[in-house]
């Protein structure tokens, strides 16, 4: 019940604030709204407004904007019961794209205006600047840093939080820096000098270089989801559990774990893990999937297809106009990450079978609403921003096929025919469905409904 309620409402806010930008930029526009409707298929309930009729539909997959005299006069035989004035195709081009545009649009908004308030309220997770992993080879190691060691300043400048040491840390370019470190209620003072080297990406494993002093901080990696009927569902690893130790070795970042179980396709290894208050391992064997870097190089990987997250220490709120700031920022970033996600699917980059649908959405939408209301809403606004991005491809039947349409109407200084837009809105609608088809197969094989048929 829990999956289904949380399913409805993220699907809903979504597109309801979709339509309503839709809605409110035709009427600021001039456009008449014959019907705004939430959902599609039997009207469950409708209710008419001096103009608008407005309807709660029963399929809660999109929704859609009806509005005055969409297609030509002439083409289309409108003209006849509405106001020529209200027409949306006698609109000037510049009006025409707003109106289109705004239904994506505010998902963006949406989600800048969710990240804001959770940034301002509930406020970023924090670790404080305590180091775990050190590495023997390390700038770190050779300054006689140790894991347990908290750091209480860094060129005289105290710091609160790990962040603070990573923002230092970059910030120096390779300058060396003054730690002081606390150690058995002892203070010292250290010269550590930064490296740079190049690391793997967290979310696409592409290199990237950064500075760093050879050291990590203490984190708690946590599993967050785990896949039905996948190696980690087998070993029983369940969402919420705590991972102490990888195979004997132990972990202090999701980036360690995930690293160590890529390391041993194959392999059957232990992991000990904490939950609710027992400490105990189980024996994993990761699945051996074969990963093709940017480079075009085949290697070889282990996957438990499990979430992996790191357990939040406390909070830090923002204040008000730098929550605003960080909300934009982290709008675009996540904007930018889905938009590369979608190009290497597009090359192959990235297995296809990454695709979900509403099943998986369903899915989510429930674990992140049992892990409380901030991640709930932070997964509603990764959504909007998905559903954005998605409404904004070029394809006819979508947002951007129109906007498409509009350029071409631009640059040809009139519209193309009827005859070749409906044609396109054909080819588009197959592309759609065979999405659609192909999303919900990746669902079902997930969570192995398909062995019912022998799949």
């Amino acid at each position: 019940m829990t999956t289904i309620l949380s399913f409805i409402v993220v699907i809903g806010v979504l597109i309801l604030i979709h339509e309503l930008g839709h809605f409110f930029v035709a009427r600021w526009t001039g456009v008449g709204v014959e019907r705004f409707s939430i959902g599609f298929g039997p009207v469950l309930l409708r209710w008419r407004g001096k103009e608008t009729e407005y309807c709660l539909s029963a399929i809660p997959m999109g929704g859609y904007v009806k509005m005055m005299g969409e297609e030509s006069p002439v083409e289309g035989g409108g003209g006849q019961g509405y106001d020529p004035r209200k027409a949306f195709s006698l609109k000037p081009l510049w009006a025409r794209f707003l109106i289109v545009f705004a239904g994506p649009g505010m998902n963006f908004v949406l989600a800048a205006v969710i990240a804001t308030i959770v940034l301002g309220t509930a406020g970023r997770p924090v670790w404080p600047p305590v180091l775990g992993r050190v590495a023997p080879d390390g700038p770190a190691s050779a300054a006689g840093l140790a894991t347990g060691d908290t750091i209480a300043a860094v060129d005289d400048r105290p710091v609160a939080y790990w962040e603070d040491v990573e923002r230092a840390v970059a910030g120096a370019d390779g300058r060396p820096l003054r730690i002081t470190v606390r150690r058995d209620g002892e203070e010292r003072v250290v010269t550590v000098t930064p490296r740079r080297r190049t690391i793997p990406d967290p979310i696409f494993r592409e290199p990237k270089e950064v500075w760093d002093i050879g050291a990590g901080p203490r984190a708690i990696p946590q599993i967050s989801a785990v896949t039905p009927d996948s190696p980690a569902a087998r070993a029983g690893l369940q969402p919420g559990d705590v991972v102490r130790e990888v195979a004997g070795v132990p972990v202090y970042s999701p980036e360690e774990l995930v690293e160590q179980i890529r390391t041993r396709p194959g392999q059957t290894f232990p992991i000990t893990v904490e939950r609710e208050g027992r400490t105990f391992s189980v024996m994993v064997t990761p699945e051996a999937v074969t990963e093709r870097s940017p480079a075009g190089d085949e290697t070889e990987i282990g996957k438990i297809q499990a979430g992996i997250a790191t357990k939040a220490v406390s909070f830090e709120a923002y204040d008000p106009v730098r929550a605003v700031w960080y909300g934009i920022r982290w709008t675009k970033d996540t904007t930018v990450i889905t938009l590369k996600g979608l190009w290497k699917l597009v090359v192959g980059t990235i297995e296809r079978t990454n695709i979900g649908g509403p099943i998986q959405i369903a899915s989510m939408a429930g674990q992140q609403a049992r892990e409380g209301l901030v991640q709930l809403a932070m997964f509603t606004a990764v959504i909007s921003v998905n559903l954005a991005i998605l409404n904004l491809l070029p394809i006819p039947m979508l947002d951007g096929g129109h906007l498409l349409f509009f350029v071409i109407e631009a640059v040809l200084g009139r519209p193309l025919s009827l005859r070749k837009r409906e044609m396109a809105q054909q080819v588009g609608l197959v592309l759609l469905l065979a999405l659609m088809v192909f999303a919900v197969y990746n669902d079902l094989v997930r969570i192995g409904a398909l062995k019912l048929f022998g799949g």
